[in-house]
């Protein structure tokens, strides 16, 4: 009896020892932290347990956050049957028709549908549009006069997710512009309880959520109408906007998508398309404001025609100011092993991403701006994960960088952007990204 307690012993001490180190903080200390201080709560505790860790937070629970590049790796490669999307997700936010809501084959194969739109020779096809909202954007910018570049960048990419969607015909003027007055107030509000369920009863149907469902009810009016006047446009075939490539799909099936669901999925794409892509473009300026050398080589490389360094540029505001800083997933498999690790099945897999991309090992003096990091190279995964990394990788990264591009270009080659030793804007964290706390200040004057 006491060898076989001693082998029981063996394994329940071997079992823990491959659990990692654990926060030891009340749970709802360490969900404030998570939710409000993330920054500097996670880089206090990989100071202290290391790249791996274990904490304990509302609505993921059990959680294990990890930063070491090659088990990222392992995450990010890991197939679904050990792998799922992180519950709760973002389609809390878009709905359960959104690609955010699938998991294996049914993801693989509604990626496959979107991602032809936002891809290829689908990407020249937009620039105009791009160009042609930032210059009716910055039309009336102020000049000498410091204003917020964010909100301007916002309404950019706002305009344009629903000219792609939609096209010239798509929607009219009154139906756009109810979209441009209801999207914003509900992306603000959606960040913040993306991944707060909505509590059952009286408390469910009142406050916050309450705001959500009917600015999502007046969504979704708008969508479905549109929807079904595309699906009986007779010039559907020849119509180029993502609505009419999304309704000309179709699954292995033969089936297409679901009005209910594309509804969801046009969502996620002015969602996640625009609100994002804005505030890189504000952190963007914010950088350029501090680095009167890099802008100069950039405005140079504007008026030259060339685009090398702004790519590089684009890149390397996406690692330095990383807008989106934890990706997660869920362990579907009874265990998952991470290393040395093994997690069982249900507990959540974070990884973060500000954490790599402020590895000194990978990026020689992280906290320094300086595009020319990536002028020979382009940034690859898991060192460099600003669009996530996997099979869950952003379908718009493409898109979003070359929009960026061409707003950068359009802004360098009508406007000078006064440099000064300003102190760098804090981070705000709006609930899903990182914003400019003071939304990214400029002051301008035009070119002449």
């Amino acid at each position: 009896m006491t060898d076989l307690a001693s082998v029981h012993s063996d394994e329940e001490a071997t079992a823990q020892s491959r659990n990692p180190p654990s926060v030891r903080l009340p749970r709802l200390v360490q969900g404030i932290g998570f939710a409000f201080f993330r920054r500097k709560a996670m880089r206090h505790w990989a100071a202290r347990h290391g790249p791996v860790f274990e904490i304990n937070i509302p609505f993921f629970g059990r959680s294990v956050v990890v930063s070491d590049p090659a088990l990222v790796r392992t995450v990010c490669t890991a197939s679904t049957e050990q792998l799922v999307n992180v519950q709760p997700n973002l389609s809390n936010w878009f709905g359960p028709g959104s690609v955010f809501g699938f998991d294996g084959d049914r993801h693989h194969d509604r990626r496959r549908l979107l991602a032809p739109a936002l891809h290829g020779r689908s990407l020249d096809n937009y620039e105009q549009v791009i160009a042609e909202e930032t210059l009716r954007e910055c039309a009336n910018w102020p000049e000498g006069e410091e204003f917020r570049i964010l909100e301007p960048m916002s309404r950019i990419t706002l305009n344009v997710i629903l000219r792609a969607i939609f096209g010239s015909a798509g929607a009219t003027s009154a139906e756009r512009n109810t979209l441009r007055e209801i999207v914003p107030p509900y992306m603000r509000l959606g960040q913040v309880m993306a991944f707060v369920p909505a509590p059952p009863g009286w408390a469910g149907r009142h406050g916050p959520w309450a705001r959500l469902d009917r600015y999502r009810a007046a969504i979704d009016r708008i969508m479905l109408t549109l929807i079904a006047q595309a699906d009986a446009d007779p010039q559907l075939a020849e119509r180029r906007d993502i609505l009419a490539m999304l309704l000309r799909g179709s699954h292995d099936n033969g089936m297409p998508i679901p009005h209910r669901e594309l509804c969801d999925e046009l969502l996620t794409f002015i969602g996640a398309g625009h609100e994002t892509t804005a505030t890189v473009l504000g952190w963007t300026f914010e950088r350029l404001r501090r680095h009167p050398a890099v802008l100069a080589d950039l405005v140079r490389e504007a008026d030259d025609g060339g685009s090398e360094l702004r790519r590089a540029a684009i890149w390397e505001v996406l690692r330095v100011r990383t807008v989106v800083d934890v990706i997660g997933r869920r362990v579907s498999a009874s265990t998952f092993d991470l290393g040395p690790w093994r997690i069982p099945r249900g507990r959540t897999v974070l990884v973060r991403i500000a954490d790599l991309h402020e590895n000194p090992e990978i990026f020689p003096h992280p906290e320094t701006f300086d595009p020319s990091r990536f002028l020979d190279t382009r940034p690859v995964a898991p060192a460099w994960l600003a669009f996530g990394g996997g099979a869950r990788r952003c379908l718009g990264a493409d898109f979003a960088v070359a929009e960026i591009d061409v707003v950068l270009r359009t802004v360098l080659r009508h406007f000078s952007i006064q440099t000064d030793a300003a102190a760098d804007e804090k981070s705000y964290f709006r609930g899903v990204a990182h914003t400019p706390l003071r939304g990214a200040r400029v002051t301008v004057s035009r070119r002449t």
